[in-house]
């Protein structure tokens, strides 16, 4: 029997750390997250290329431009006002905002400033504008039902979900 690589249609799971330029933590999971390798999962393309062929126990590092992971920076998602104009439960840098626009389309904010009075919300992903790199540890690799096909996603309880 051969062991198990990522491909076409297995499920995959992975813990993972994203390191910045300076090489600081911006986000890691030690809890496994899973998804479907080659089905319309939300993980980033360049991720599943370079997963492609991995083993369990297999660890890899991917570095990530914007173009190829969060995007570039769109001013057109930050808005400033001043404080006053804004709940007092959003009074703090973190805090998230859900905005629907004219069309009805909900867009989650969150305040990424306050100064000056002035309190500013950005609907860009935390991770835009930065060059990031994964390091990727493969905790389990399995054949993937034709649900989690369709959705992309493993059918478990306590899968966790990469942003």
């Amino acid at each position: 029997m051969s062991a198990l690589v990522v491909s076409q249609n297995k499920s995959v799971f992975f813990t993972y750390k994203i390191t910045d330029d300076a090489g600081d933590i911006v986000e890691q999971s030690d809890l496994p997250i899973g998804y479907v390798h080659g089905a319309s999962s939300e993980i980033l393309k360049k991720l599943e290329d370079n997963l492609e062929g991995c083993s369990i126990g297999d660890q890899i590092e991917v570095p990530v431009t914007p173009e190829e992971g969060y995007g570039t920076v769109d001013p057109e998602l930050m808005f400033t006002d001043d404080l006053k104009n804004v709940p007092s439960e959003y009074h703090h840098v973190g805090a998230e905002v859900e905005m629907r626009s004219e069309e009805g389309e909900v867009k989650k904010f969150q305040v990424s400033k306050i100064e000056n009075g002035k309190l500013t919300v950005d609907g860009n992903h935390p991770l835009a504008g930065k060059h990031v790199t994964f390091d990727i540890t493969i905790t389990e690799i399995r054949d993937a039902g034709i649900d989690e096909i369709h959705s992309g996603r493993p059918n478990e309880d306590l899968v966790a979900v990469l942003h």
